[in-house]
């Protein structure tokens, strides 16, 4: 053991030794590698903060709930050409008669979409023609993830009466009222009627579209009276209480939801039912793109990175010539030659793939806290940088290390 210890000390110092004789080179070569490893890394680690940030938002918006809404169908009619079939829209009394007879422990909201350009005003002050009017009824709020901050809910007795209240997101609050102003019981117009703000939501951040930031909701009752037009589509989402319970929910809402609409056991369901995070996973989907795209420049990189450090070493053992002589003369055995100069590229690599994992990690989280994304160390990418690195280093310092252990010691005392 101590004689291990002993050889593989003086192999390590002599390496350190060789490294710090030709800085330049070996400091290009390390910046190669990392660049590499970078590359690898902070684009892999910006994607798994991303996803993170994804899950959790679209988890937010509605944590274990669906959607049931109307579907649109494209029917084939011939070569290349197709149709638009529309199926039915929901109707209100086909939601409510939904809630009847849906008999799972399970909280539903129901909404029915208003307009999406349009401008809120209060007193002086109005908004940009961008923000999204929404009827809903006492527990869409709940079931959509959107707390209140400030005021209350609206109430049976709003939805009943199709009261003028509304309950307004942070962004729209903001554009509106002074920072030190309470918007509560405040009167705002929303299209030609006038309406008393009731709630504020909180900040959900930022999201595409504006989200419930940039959201008006109103009692959908109003809606329909006030913003009324042929063939209101409504939509129902439901969120059980189990989360555990979510496919069990989702196939008792398909069965209760065809006996609402009629169908017989032949017919297709015209309707779809969309689970809260199947954007979110269509969006991770399309990241792996990204990730292959990301492996592949990474790998590029790599090789070459392994064949300027196979070049530096071959360069090395030329260099090195009459040293390799001298040292075989005095009893170093090939097996040793051979170790000395894989341990050089080994001991490169690993010092290009540390400091390639550090700027990765450095970078990738940078992106991700432009993004708003949870800060991420991605473990796995550690070590599988630096077993990349020890992989490119044992490659490009082989056939060096093996033309070193090979050489005749008396033509190396006689290189010049």
């Amino acid at each position: 053991m101590k004689r291990f210890l002993t050889l593989y000390g003086e192999i390590f110092r002599i390496s350190i030794n060789s490294i710090l004789s030709t800085k330049l080179r070996s400091t290009l070569t390390i910046l190669i590698i990392s660049l590499g490893i970078m590359a690898l890394v902070g684009i892999l680690t910006a994607i798994e903060s991303i996803e993170g940030s994804l899950t959790s938002s679209f988890t937010q918006m509605g944590a274990n709930s669906f959607t049931i809404q109307s579907r649109g169908l494209r029917v084939n009619i011939g070569e290349n050409r197709y149709r638009k079939k529309n199926f039915s829209h929901i109707t209100l009394q086909q939601a409510r008669e939904f809630i009847e007879r849906y008999n799972f422990p399970a909280d539903i909201g129901i909404s029915v979409w208003a307009t999406g350009a349009s401008t809120i005003k209060h007193s002086s002050k109005k908004t940009n023609p961008n923000i999204s009017v929404l009827g809903v009824d006492e527990g869409y709020l709940k079931v959509s993830g959107v707390d209140i901050g400030k005021g209350r809910n609206f109430s049976p007795i709003d939805i009943q009466d199709s009261r003028h209240v509304a309950i307004i997101g942070s962004e729209v609050a903001s554009k509106l009222f002074l920072k030190n102003e309470d918007p509560i019981n405040k009167i705002i117009s929303v299209g030609s009627g006038k309406y008393k703000v009731i709630g504020v939501l909180k900040d959900k951040g930022t999201s595409f579209g504006g989200g419930p930031n940039r959201t008006v909701y109103l009692p959908y009752t109003n809606v329909a009276a006030y913003f009324s037009r042929p063939n209101m589509n409504y939509s129902i989402i439901v969120q059980p209480r189990d989360p555990k319970l979510l496919e069990a929910a989702v196939s008792e809402a398909e069965g209760t939801f065809r006996l609402v609409r009629n169908l017989s056991a032949i017919d297709e369901n015209d309707f779809h039912i969309e689970k809260s995070d199947s954007l979110a996973k269509l969006l991770i989907e399309n990241l792996k793109f990204v990730s292959i795209a990301a492996t592949i420049i990474g790998i590029i990189t790599l090789i070459g990175a392994a064949v300027g450090l196979m070049n530096i070493m071959l360069v090395a053992v030329a260099e090195r010539t009459r040293e390799i002589g001298t040292r075989k003369a005095i009893g170093a055995k090939s097996a040793e030659i051979k170790q000395q100069f894989l341990f050089e590229a080994i001991l490169i690599c690993q010092l290009g793939g540390l400091l390639g994992v550090f700027l990765g990690i450095l970078i990738g989280n940078l992106v991700s806290i432009l993004l708003n994304s949870p800060f991420v160390i991605p473990w796995g990418w550690i070590v599988g940088g630096l077993v990349i690195s020890f992989i490119v280093g044992l490659a490009s310092g082989y056939i060096p290390a093996v033309k070193a252990s090979k050489l005749d010691p008396i033509e190396a005392l006689r290189y010049e």
